[in-house]
């Protein structure tokens, strides 16, 4: 009998969760949000993660769950883990990834590098913070964002007042998360794999840019990387993933500062869009690694396929007509690039597929990846 995983959440993670499943021989099941999800082909159940019941009888089913999110509230995971099914991550860890303010609380325990932050609960705690830092912070809040949403560059507190009265609507009340604003070159991300047993497998250190609050292109590994750069970020994502617990893929944005710093900027305990490389630029994939780490088997090895490997995000897709219709041109401009498509109805700045490219020199790879996402209808302007 094939060991079953079961993924709550039916986007496009759990969708490239499904060619490595069937690889591996394994029966793969998902959880997802509606009919019609990215992860369809696997979606044995349609359900309210936030509902205990519903994720309850979908563990049953199953020998271990994980995820394509982070969103399951904390008391169904502990439910699981009460009723006795394996949860990978646990709770335990996966905590910190859902809460901002926890993360960063537990990242100063451990004396992990971060940005300058405070928790405030209302205008005038968040006006000192700006005092304090030059007029200019950033303003999160504390769960649920991603991709941009939740996140805030503001210069006064009244930029924050509408997120505070929603707190104080909430009768659990709650603080918002302030940052510094951070003076970095670029933002890299470090992915990790961790077994329960404790074993663990690194990809390289990769730059990744953001557009409009979204990754738009990763390339790894990063350029111009140093050796110390990279073991900082490798062993920052160890340490992490160590003393947290973490199982599964864990990815660690980071930002690297302008006085050659690393700074934890996020962190997410599931595969990540900075990690979509490694679907042709890797030996092993982090979708493969992630459903051998959750379920305790031997990682495979992580080596670059070529020197150079550049992912691009496809956002927004064709303004007329479904993605399937601009292939023809795309794939025959640029046959070596590898198109990988979520199923996803295109809309303004959604990511609906990716494509990646990978060479012996950084220009080509940047220049076939880019064409082949512009021809699929990304919008690639800065």
């Amino acid at each position: 009998m094939s060991l079953r995983v079961g993924v709550i959440g039916g986007g496009q993670l759990a969708r490239m969760m499904i060619p490595a499943a069937v690889n591996l021989g394994l029966d793969i099941r998902v959880l997802a949000e509606n009919e019609g999800s990215a992860a369809a082909l696997a979606a044995s159940v349609v359900g309210d993660y936030h509902d205990a019941d519903t994720v309850l009888a979908f563990a049953s089913t199953v020998d271990v769950v994980t995820f394509d999110h982070e969103h399951v509230p904390e008391t169904i995971l502990r439910q699981l883990v009460a009723a006795g099914h394996s949860v990978q991550p646990g709770p335990d860890a996966l905590q910190f990834a859902q809460d901002k303010l926890r993360m960063r609380e537990k990242l100063g325990e451990l004396g992990i590098p971060m940005p300058d932050w405070a928790a405030v609960r209302d205008e005038d705690e968040l006006q000192a913070f700006l005092d304090e830092h030059d007029g200019e912070a950033v303003l999160k809040t504390a769960r649920g964002g991603y991709d941009g949403k939740g996140v805030r560059l503001i210069r006064d507190a009244a930029e924050g007042a509408d997120w505070f009265r929603i707190l104080n609507e909430d009768a659990n009340g709650g603080a918002l998360l302030v940052e510094e604003r951070v003076d970095f070159r670029r933002e890299l991300a470090q992915l990790i794999a961790r077994r329960p047993s404790g074993d663990s497998a690194l990809w390289p250190v990769v730059e990744t840019v953001q557009r409009g609050g979204v990754c738009s292109e990763v390339f790894a590994p990063a350029p111009g990387a140093s050796i110390r750069l990279a073991e900082m970020a490798a062993s920052i994502a160890t340490r992490i993933a160590d003393e947290l617990g973490v199982t599964g893929v864990l990815a660690v944005e980071l930002f690297e500062t302008t006085d050659d710093r690393l700074l934890v900027n996020e962190l997410a305990m599931r595969p990540h869009n900075s990690g979509h490389f490694s679907l042709d630029g890797s030996l092993t994939s982090q979708f493969e690694q992630h459903l051998r780490a959750v379920l305790d088997l031997p990682l495979g090895a992580t080596d670059a396929r070529a020197p150079w490997s550049v992912m691009v995000n496809v956002l927004g897709g064709p303004p007329t007509g479904g993605l399937d219709d601009t292939y023809p041109v795309a794939l025959a401009d640029q046959p070596g690039v590898k198109v990988h498509n979520y199923g996803k109805e295109p809309r303004p700045g959604r990511k609906v597929g990716h494509v990646t490219a990978v060479s012996d020199d950084l220009d080509d790879a940047v220049f076939r990846a880019r064409s082949v996402a512009a021809l699929l209808g990304s919008d690639l302007s800065a």
